[in-house]
Parts: C-alpha cells; sequence; structure tokens
C-alpha cells in the first residue's frame, strides 16, 4: 500500500474534527498530523494531541527555518503544517490525515498532486451557526467573521475531490471511510499491481499452452 495524503476541510464548525478523530480511532492504517498554531487552547485541548500550541513567535521561527509544509492566518491566528509530522505518519507506512484549511490544501496539492481532499459542509446555514454559538467560548463578533469568512470557504470546494454533508455524523464517517478505501486501492496506488499483473499474464499463458497441446 502508498500511503495517502487525505486534507479534510470544512469551514469552521463544520465538523472535519470530529470526523477526523473518528476516523482516527477506527482505524488502523491512518495517523494524524498534528498541526500547530498560535490560538489559545480550547477546553479539553492537550499540546501535541489536538495542536502544536505556539506562540506567534515561536511559529515566525519555524516559518524562517522552513519547517512548515504550509502555513496560514485564519482570524488573526497561525496555523501550519509541520513537515515533520506528515514524514513521521508518511515513514511508518499509514495513510496520514491532515485537519486545515483550504489555503493549506493548496500547498499540500501543489506538493503532493495525488493527495486526496474531501471537503466537508454543514447540512444548511442555520446548523452551522448553532454549531458555532454551541462552543460557548467565542463571542458574537468572532462568530460573525467565523461565517462570513464559511462564504469564502463555501466558494472554494470544488477544488476538492469528494464534498461530505456532515448532516450525520455516523453517515459522514462512513462516507469517508469509504473514500479512503477506494482511493487507497487505485491501481496508481498499488506498488505491486504490475507484479500481480506479470504473474497472471504467465499463468494464463501456460494454462493456453496446456489447452492447445490437447488438440
Amino acid at each position: 500500500m502508498i500511503p495517502l495524503v487525505v486534507v479534510l476541510s470544512s469551514p469552521s464548525g463544520g465538523g472535519k474534527t470530529t470526523i477526523a478523530r473518528r476516523i482516527l480511532a477506527e482505524r488502523d492504517d491512518t495517523g494524524y498530523s498534528v498541526s500547530a498554531t498560535t490560538r489559545e487552547p480550547r477546553e479539553g485541548e492537550v499540546d501535541g494531541r489536538e495542536y502544536h500550541f505556539l506562540s506567534a513567535g515561536e511559529f515566525q521561527d519555524r516559518v524562517q527555518a522552513g519547517e512548515f509544509l504550509e502555513h496560514a492566518t485564519y482570524n488573526g491566528r497561525h496555523y501550519g503544517t509541520l513537515e515533520r509530522e506528515v514524514r513521521r505518519v508518511v515513514q511508518g507506512g499509514k495513510h496520514v490525515l491532515l485537519d486545515i484549511e483550504i489555503i493549506g490544501a493548496r500547498a499540500v496539492r501543489e506538493r503532493f498532486p495525488d493527495a486526496v481532499l474531501i471537503f466537508v459542509v454543514p447540512p444548511s446555514g442555520k446548523v452551522l451557526a448553532e454549531r458555532l454559538r454551541g462552543r460557548g467560548s467565542e463571542s458574537g463578533e468572532v462568530i460573525a467573521a467565523r461565517l462570513e469568512r464559511a462564504v469564502v470557504e463555501l466558494a472554494a470546494a470544488p477544488e476538492y475531490d469528494f464534498l461530505v454533508v456532515n448532516d450525520d455524523l455516523d453517515v459522514a464517517v462512513r462516507t469517508v471511510h469509504a473514500i479512503l478505501d477506494v482511493e487507497s486501492r487505485r491501481m496508481s496506488r498499488q506498488r505491486s499491481v504490475q507484479v500481480l499483473l506479470d504473474r497472471l499474464k504467465s499463468e494464463v499463458a501456460a494454462e493456453i499452452a496446456r489447452a492447445t497441446a490437447t488438440y
């Protein structure tokens, strides 16, 4: 198996992080690339698990050192994918799952043309707003800014390979599972496919020889 680079994106509140956690908990062949950010941790988040939480200075130092595969600024906070995190997962023989925004997804597609990009959307604008308010950790001004950003992000959805509507979480998770299963079975991603085809051709040729020998 050739490990996939898989990107999950969505407007804030779309559910990509929840889906990513479910996928990681349910698959042994997939690992998570932990992003870095300068935003403050939310309740229950742990440094090194949800994100590598960095100061603005630390983040910029890593940008200057070329440690990021991609990085972007979102609502005044910096986010980025550390290249070492991606390499860590892929070198372990697992698909790598990236939970990142559209600017980062574009950078990943440029670096990895065969990456699988999945865009997750809520079933309605009302549901998206309710999810953001339900966090209870952001002001109305921040929520409004996230909704305005969502309009821009939704316009970028056609750049992705797949669209998943997160109405029923279980259904959305199963859909992402199916995407990973199908994509990993593409002939172009199978290292041993030519060996298999060559063997089958030789075996069929031997059967033809046996058949013609009986005439």
